[in-house]
């Protein structure tokens, strides 16, 4: 069994995750609704209670002032909004409590009432085991009318509400932990596709497979962005492969020069012959150096060996070209610079001027100049040699191409290879083309740091 799959085992699929976060969220939502429907349903039915008790003593009042009787023939039954008792200042009540063992008890405050010491107000208490609520008003001078009505209808009304709600809530919360882990296995499918193809390509290391995700949303998106890693990645492969099969070809001729070369070492020679074979050991090992350098540089890649730092360009062109004059004393270099400071390596910059250096002045005839100038960040190199034929131009960059009047001379092909490697490394390309007059004029300009 593979890693991953242990790694899926251990742990929660990702849809299980987003059903049961979707799930949770909603029942908190859900929960957080019932709870103020249940609030808002019963200071509802509360009003609703306060208003009849209102509207109730509103009608009596008017009746015991006219030395009616209060209506409490209903009160033996507890019924409300009938119950009416009148209290007065002396602390009399009609209908009386005592006359009649279901008749509700006189609240607190009522005699202060009816004394005119307090206004109306509301009071909940419990007779006989259920709850009522009674409503006090003035009624006249020295007297008060108690309204009462029992609130268990309402208390019932409130928990059947509470359970309906938490019955409602808990489907919709069950509901949603089903809806989003369908919604979610679906929506992931491309996801899993993805892993699918990514556990392949860390199973076989090979990344010619493709994703294939139909739309354009952003599960599209990744996919396409990460097909196009896979391209590059096989790019880069084939170049790598194909960088250490030309470098094995390319190392051929100098190792049977050495083996050559170290077989005669062998026999008895002169010293004349001993110092030509010694001349073309330390030509061959400086030339496989130079290679082995060269593929070094190029299977580097884009990747740098330092820190990017601001550097002067002239400067380094300045050095470049001064080494140049003496490793090529027949060619006169001529340099026009401007100060220009850019952010780059130091080392891979002086690598990519040398090679441009000398790819000039293998080129140039003897005498021949070559023209180095800086300016505003291009760097322009021309020699006053052949130039680059048609056929030639489209392939002067490529690893390892050398056109048919450069294969008698040395070098191994990368030079200009490595020019272009470092100008993309550092943001920009390089051009080849022929100047006005004859010869070749190769071009980086970099991008200047202010």
């Amino acid at each position: 069994m593979s890693e991953a799959r242990r790694r899926e085992r251990r742990h929660a699929p990702l849809r299980l995750r987003l059903a049961v976060a979707t799930a949770l969220a909603v029942a908190a939502v859900a929960a957080g609704v019932c709870w103020a429907a249940y609030i808002a349903v019963g200071q509802q039915l509360g009003r609703e209670l306060n208003l009849g008790l209102i509207r109730e003593s509103n009608r009596v009042v008017p009746q015991i002032r006219a030395g009616a009787a209060p209506p409490g023939g209903e009160c033996a039954w507890l019924g409300s909004p009938d119950c009416v008792q009148v209290i007065r200042s002396d602390g009399t009540v009609t209908p009386a409590p005592a006359s009649d063992p279901y008749v509700p008890p006189v609240v607190p405050g009522a005699v202060a009432v009816a004394r005119g010491e307090r206004g109306a107000y509301f009071s909940d208490s419990a007779f006989h085991g259920l709850p009522f609520r009674s409503y006090l008003a003035p009624a006249g001078p020295g007297r008060a009318v108690q309204v009462s009505m029992r609130t268990d209808s309402i208390q019932h009304s409130e928990r059947r509400i509470a359970v309906a709600l938490v019955v409602i809530g808990a489907a919709g919360a069950v509901l949603a932990a089903v809806l989003g882990y369908a919604v979610a296995r679906t929506g992931l499918r491309p996801v899993a596709r993805l892993t699918r193809t990514a556990e392949t390509i860390a199973a076989t290391r090979d990344p010619r497979h493709r994703i294939e995700v139909p739309g354009r949303d952003e599960l599209s998106r990744l996919a396409g962005s990460f097909n196009v890693m896979l391209g590059e990645l096989e790019q880069a492969l084939d170049a790598r492969r194909q960088i250490v099969a030309d470098a094995s070809h390319e190392l051929r001729t100098p190792l049977t020069g050495l083996r050559t070369n170290i077989a005669l070492l062998s026999h008895e020679l002169t010293g004349e012959q001993r110092q030509r074979v010694n001349g073309a050991l330390s030509a061959q090992i400086t030339e496989m150096s130079g290679l082995v350098d060269d593929v070094i540089e190029l299977a580097r890649g884009d990747e740098t060996s330092g820190e990017p730092e601001d550097v002067r360009l002239d400067e380094i062109v300045g050095h470049c070209a001064a080494a140049a004059r003496r490793h090529w004393p027949a060619t006169p270099f001529s340099a026009e610079l401007e100060p220009c400071v850019v952010r780059g390596v130091p080392a891979r910059l002086a690598r990519a001027v040398t090679n441009l250096l000398g790819n000039a002045a293998k080129f140039s005839p003897p005498g021949a100049g070559v023209e180095v100038r800086l300016a505003d960040g291009e760097l322009t190199v021309r020699d006053h040699g052949p130039g680059f034929t048609e056929d030639d131009l489209p392939y002067v960059f490529d690893r390892f191409y050398r056109s048919q009047s450069a294969r008698g001379l040395p070098g191994s092909g990368l030079g200009l290879a490595i020019v272009q490697q470092v100008a993309h490394a550092h943001g920009t390309t390089a051009e080849a083309g022929n100047a006005p007059g004859g010869g070749a004029v190769l071009r980086v300009r970099f991008p200047v740091s202010r």
